[in-house]
């Protein structure tokens, strides 16, 4: 599942689990991490930020593809029905991140893949080691079409064509040192505790700037107006000024 703590200014949503746990996004795991959102958003003040990390190999291997067959009864429709439900699920934790109102950082420790990468995406800044782990959009080489929030993600974040046809179109497992190339990601570093220091360091020197939230996550929506109207958000009128 997940676990939420404050160290500071600094919220560590974490994915928990042992080494082998992939962090596979099923309902329950959906709804957890949903819940620490909502506790982060209701805490949050001047200078909140928050940074996601994950235990284990894996920061998210996707969809739980194995518990929507299980879950079927063996009905290959019904697997299909439930996979799409975990979709329009997932939809909503996308929409929470892009609408919270403090920065947020993905430090990527193990392998991002399909839904997983997209979570990692969702914040503001992704962070990476370069020694292990890989970004991979799966569902080209599975036969399986992408959401429209996630195309309207990638079209939004990833600035160059060729890395969005690379990842899309090609099923590309992109490492850390190639995907700062690419876009995909901020920075890449030499270990997991590399990655997770360089996360903190950058929340520490975001926090000191003490923003104010609402104006914070009416920039961020206003950035992305394609992937905002997918979502189903709104932005608003909001005039905010230090004189």
């Amino acid at each position: 599942m997940c676990t939420l703590e404050k160290r500071g200014k600094i919220f560590f949503l974490t994915l928990t689990g042992d080494g082998a746990d992939e962090h596979r996004l099923h309902p329950t795991l959906i709804a957890s991490i949903r819940s620490a959102l909502s506790e982060v958003k209701s805490q949050s003040t001047r200078g909140t930020v928050l940074i996601t990390v994950a235990e284990g190999k894996f920061f998210s291997n996707g969809f739980d593809l194995a518990w929507a067959k299980s879950a079927s009864g063996g009905s290959p429709s019904e697997a299909v029905n439930l996979l799409r439900h975990m979709v329009r699920l997932f939809k909503d934790v996308v929409a929470d991140l892009i609408s919270l109102p403090l920065p947020t950082i993905a430090s990527v420790t193990g392998h991002a893949a399909a839904a997983g990468l997209l979570l990692a995406m969702s914040h503001d800044y992704v962070m990476m080691r370069r020694d292990r782990g890989v970004l991979y959009m799966s569902e080209v080489d599975m036969g399986m079409t992408l959401p429209d929030y996630f195309t309207a993600m990638i079209r939004s974040k990833v600035a160059k064509p060729d890395a969005r046809r690379d990842v899309l179109l090609r099923g590309v497992k992109v490492k850390g040192d190639e995907a700062v190339v690419k876009g995909l990601i901020d920075s890449a570093h030499d270990s997991g505790e590399k990655v997770v220091e360089a996360a903190v360091r950058l929340g520490e020197e975001l926090s000191k700037r003490k923003w104010d939230g609402e104006v914070y996550a009416e920039i961020r929506k206003a950035l992305y107006p394609e992937l905002i109207g997918v979502l189903g958000l709104t932005t608003k009128p909001l005039v905010k000024a230090r004189i």
